[in-house]
């Protein structure tokens, strides 16, 4: 059971690592020696817990986008209010985009870089995400167009995700101004015509 979880936290070290390195210098531009010199071993080494570069990419980004769907549903199961909902999951992705930068930075460069498969897999995982997303803004704004709850959840989305490229400094401030905006953002995008 030991070299399991001892296997599991390498894996977990090698994507953190990865993130970090492809955010920085692009999927393409980090090569598996890069990333074994990064986390201090040889870059083959690396092939003991993933296939290869393209398979870790792909692990990163479908786990990301399984991680956020999770996570929303969890939060919207935990709220019986539309309104205390939209406010969970707005401070749900609020945390994912302070916390998890790289990964952001990553998903928008490279998902490109990922097999077919792979990338309908994380878009019909970011599709459901933002389905639920939608769904509250619904109940939160009842007669709000669909497309139109789905554009403003998108907009806010891109507001959040900005994140990589704010300061860093004071991030209780950044977090608590990103949430405002959220969800000004959201009920703007959702108001009647």
């Amino acid at each position: 059971m030991c070299g399991v979880a001892h296997r599991l936290d390498r894996r977990s070290e090698i994507l953190v690592a990865a993130a970090r390195l492809f955010a920085r210098s692009g999927y393409h531009g980090v090569s598996i020696d890069d990333l074994g010199a990064e986390l201090g071993i040889s870059g083959p080494a690396i092939y003991r817990y993933f296939a290869g570069k393209e398979a870790l990419l792909a692990e990163m980004l479908t786990d990301i986008s399984r991680r956020l769907l999770d996570g929303a549903r969890v939060r919207i199961a935990s709220e019986p209010d539309p309104q205390a909902q939209l406010v969970a999951l707005i401070d749900f992705h609020t945390d994912f985009a302070l916390t998890e930068p790289e990964l952001i930075a990553v998903q928008y460069r490279d998902l490109g870089s990922l097999p077919d498969r792979e990338r309908r897999l994380v878009r019909s995982l970011q599709r459901q995400y933002v389905g639920l997303w939608v769904d509250v803004l619904g109940r939160v704004h009842p007669g709000v167009d669909p497309e139109e709850a789905r554009t403003a959840a998108q907009a806010v989305f891109g507001l959040m995700n900005s994140t990589p490229y704010s300061s860093r400094a004071d991030q209780p401030r950044l977090r608590a101004q990103m949430q405002v905006m959220a969800t000004a953002a959201l009920a703007e995008g959702c108001r009647a015509p």
